[in-house]
């Protein structure tokens, strides 16, 4: 099979894969079910991923670079348009939050409970990190800008960061921003928190727009960072 050959039947079998996902969910996935769905031999679906957990890598990294891809284009056009930093913020966590409800399947697999038996590998992490590195680069700009506010108060204790994360953002500040780092990395993990409890139904008997919720959540928690995220229209 020549090179667009291989790469038409990854994208066909990655394809029902997905369509998988959404009956079956991550864990019910084998490659034995998506050769019968695609009505293939099942040897021609092991002939482009060998394993089940080599195509569960492969929709990994698919869902964290479309999720990723989704913030970063939303943050380039607000950028763009001269946006402050905080619109930036809701532009793109707003963006972050259609791609998880237009696709629950990938949302689930990357963002809900592990799939048992399966260890996602070092490739996953570049992906992965596509999240964070847009959150990063906001809150960076806003430093840059002056449109931070310092913390009201420094959280006491050790140093907590690996040298990732350091090197992620691009270097700790100075004081008063010295823990921006670790506000940042609540503020992602809140955001990541909050699409869990929208995409899996938890805050529908509690608020009466979950959208505009959403957009209220987020300025609460880019408040931990001392960034002012304007008041704007729903999404929904």
């Amino acid at each position: 099979m020549d090179a667009s050959g291989i790469g038409s039947a990854d994208e066909n079998i990655k394809s029902t894969a997905r369509d998988l996902l959404v009956k079956v969910g991550a864990a019910g996935l084998t490659l034995e079910a998506v050769a019968r769905e695609s009505g293939v031999p099942v040897a021609d679906v092991e002939a482009v991923f060998p394993h089940r957990d080599a195509l569960l890598t492969a929709l990994v990294i698919d869902a964290y670079d479309a999720s990723g891809a989704a913030m970063e284009q939303a943050d380039r056009t607000a950028a763009e348009a001269g946006a402050t930093a905080g619109a930036r913020l809701l532009a793109a966590t707003r963006a972050l939050r259609r791609w998880s409800f237009d696709n629950t399947a990938e949302f689930t697999l990357i963002y809900g409970s592990p799939i048992p038996g399966y260890h996602a590998p070092q490739d996953t992490v570049p992906p992965a990190s596509r999240t964070p590195a847009v959150l990063a680069g906001i809150v960076r700009s806003a430093l840059e800008a002056g449109e931070l506010a310092p913390p009201r108060r420094a959280v006491a204790g050790p140093p907590l960061l690996l040298p990732e994360a350091v090197e992620l953002f691009g270097g700790v500040p100075e004081a008063p921003f010295s823990d921006i780092i670790e506000r940042g990395i609540v503020l992602w993990s809140n955001l990541i928190g909050l699409l869990v409890f929208q995409v899996f139904s938890r805050t529908h008997d509690s608020v009466r727009d979950e959208s505009a919720f959403f957009d209220y959540a987020i300025a609460v928690a880019a408040e931990s960072i001392g960034l002012e995220v304007p008041a704007g229209e729903t999404t929904d």
